[in-house]
């Protein structure tokens, strides 16, 4: 019984360790995404200043400089000119979708020309995946020379959902690991209780055996036991006819006393054993090489 315990124990214990691993893995997956994303987002700004620099050559500016870009909210850019300029609203969408084509994660997003002073938008247009979604306006009016700031915003897809759905997915399998680990706890705790209430009575063939009050009791006759006796002869009438360990019994009876002598036990089986010679029909019998084994006959 202790045995078959013992394995499910580990059993349970492994499968817990496997699932706890797997779970690790997956949130190592999520994380490391960070240092592909510093780098994607590097490439994209890169990008976008080189946008900046094509719209000055177009504009008949070989000299002035772009701006740093800045980041203004979560996926959205903003790109700022040095000096005045001019644009072709056609042009500057052919730029725009030509450069950030080769951004794999740029498939959906909005531009905005803004005045510098007014922040009013002067031009914008939104580009799709599919590109019969696209919304583009005006193409052909020339923009007037003016201060310009270009937003563009892009729809979060690729790197952030893809590690919003690992965190989210490891959230979900940390869930699962708890509720199948405390529900398997709370299952199995009504069990124990139940193995752990033993009755105080036994019966033994013909002899009972009262285990609190430590005595055997056949017909008129009782018989005392010591304490130890009575420990012993508790965990053989709890396994009858089954093989007990003789290492279980050392440790079940004198572990707790820091001192294991095996004579003791045979002992205290001898004892037992001559106590136990009111019903013919009950023995202790040594299995060689194991333990012991409570023999009941009918």
């Amino acid at each position: 019984m202790h045995l078959s315990q013992n394995l499910l124990s580990g059993k349970h214990k492994y499968l817990l360790g496997v699932l706890l691993l797997l779970f690790v893995v997956l949130l190592s997956a999520a994380f490391s995404t960070d240092d592909n994303d510093d780098f994607n987002f590097d490439k994209r700004e890169v990008l976008l200043r080189k946008i900046g620099h094509e719209l000055l050559l177009q504009s008949g500016d070989s000299t002035s400089r772009v701006l740093p870009v800045k980041k203004i909210a979560d996926h959205e850019y903003q790109i700022s000119f040095e000096n005045e300029l001019t644009f072709q609203p056609d042009s500057l969408v052919n730029l725009t979708r030509r450069v950030l084509a080769k951004d794999p994660h740029a498939n959906d997003y909005i531009v905005n020309v803004l005045n510098c002073g007014s922040s009013r938008v002067a031009y914008g247009f939104s580009i799709s995946k599919s590109k019969k979604d696209d919304i583009v306006a005006c193409i052909g009016r020339k923009q007037p020379k003016s201060c310009y700031m270009i937003n563009i915003k892009f729809r979060p897809t690729g790197i952030s959902i893809t590690k919003s759905g690992y965190l989210l997915g490891g959230l979900s399998f940390l869930a699962l690991i708890g509720f199948i680990f405390f529900r398997s706890k709370s299952v199995k705790s009504p069990k124990v209780m139940l193995e752990n209430q033993q009755p105080y009575l036994f019966t033994l063939g013909s002899v009972q055996f009262d285990a609190k009050n430590r005595k055997l009791i056949i017909n008129d006759t009782t018989i005392e036991l010591t304490a130890t006796e009575s420990r012993v002869l508790l965990i053989f009438a709890s396994s009858p006819n089954e093989i007990v360990e003789r290492s279980r019994l050392q440790k079940e009876i004198w572990e707790d006393d820091g001192v294991i002598v095996g004579r003791s036990l045979d002992m205290f089986i001898s004892k037992l054993r001559k106590k136990l010679e009111i019903d013919p029909n009950i023995k202790i019998v040594v299995i060689r090489g194991k333990g012991y084994r409570l023999e009941i006959s009918a």
